[in-house]
């Protein structure tokens, strides 16, 4: 049996990740995690989030984690998701973050968390973006600078980060597969006259409107044909399912940085 502690217990992924962890005969929530002060502390996070009482409350103390659980999911908040990890820091915990919006000391530092344990850090848990994700290095590959790139990401009007770490993450593999420097090609928005396109931008767009759950699209322009692949997400599930094969995964590797390509085993 793997003990689960999910840190962002109560928040819209974190309550799936738990209400279909409820499905699995191994895997059992442990300890659900949520920031200090949090309005629900002290409630049983079944009956908050609405799948009755499991006679688990929601805490927000951190002490002694290791003694409670075998592995940690966190979609929480960059500075909850490192507060979370230092605590940790003396008895490291296999952890799995879906968590995004991170600086890049923060990245850094589960980077160095990551040396002694096994961490599987992802933007996006599900199959169809990671399989995605193999694919849009395969075409860069191929259309190099004779083609546009344009990344557009569209999510429901509370989230809290833009771009989305998806959206990110797509861009890093495209720049990578187009030896580009993500630094100094990524444009974010457009306004005004601005002039021609330069032919190495990758342009990342954002939307936020309604209760959009995930939508990704990746526009190939070249001269006389356009090449669209899109991934759209009806529901948290799929990630939430994602994360579960994660934590599954993860305890039982050796210390280091993972993604979902490597859970999937698309590398």
């Amino acid at each position: 049996m793997l003990n689960m502690i999910v840190s962002g217990a109560s928040g819209r992924m974190g309550s799936r990740i738990i209400a279909l962890s409820r499905e699995m005969d191994d895997i059992k929530l442990t300890v659900a995690l949520e920031r200090k002060d949090h309005e629900e502390s002290g409630k049983d996070i079944g009956q908050v989030i609405g799948i009755g009482a499991i006679n688990i409350k929601i805490t927000d103390s951190i002490t002694d984690m290791s003694e409670k659980g075998d592995v940690l999911v966190d979609f929480s908040s960059p500075s909850a998701t490192i507060e979370c990890l230092k605590s940790l820091s003396d008895k490291p915990m296999p952890v799995v973050i879906g968590t995004t919006g991170f600086s890049k000391d923060e990245i850094e530092y589960i980077k160095l968390y990551a040396q002694n344990t096994p961490c599987v850090f992802a933007p996006n848990m599900s199959v169809g973006v990671n399989l995605l994700l193999k694919v849009l290095s395969d075409i860069a590959k191929v259309t190099g600078d004779d083609y546009d790139v344009e990344i557009i990401e569209a999510h429901h009007r509370l989230k809290k980060d833009a771009p989305s770490g998806t959206a990110m993450k797509m861009a890093q593999v495209l720049a990578s597969a187009l030896n580009r420097s993500l630094e100094d090609t990524a444009v974010y928005a457009r306004h005004g006259l601005i002039g021609e396109r330069t032919r190495k931008e990758i342009g990342i767009q954002t939307v936020r409107a309604g209760d959009i759950v995930g939508e990704h699209t990746v526009i190939f322009g070249g001269l006389g044909e356009r090449i669209e692949i899109t991934h759209k997400a009806s529901s948290r599930d799929t990630f939430a399912r994602g994360a579960l094969k994660a934590a599954q995964w993860v305890h039982k590797q050796t210390p280091g940085l993972y993604d979902m390509q490597d859970v999937l085993g698309l590398k």
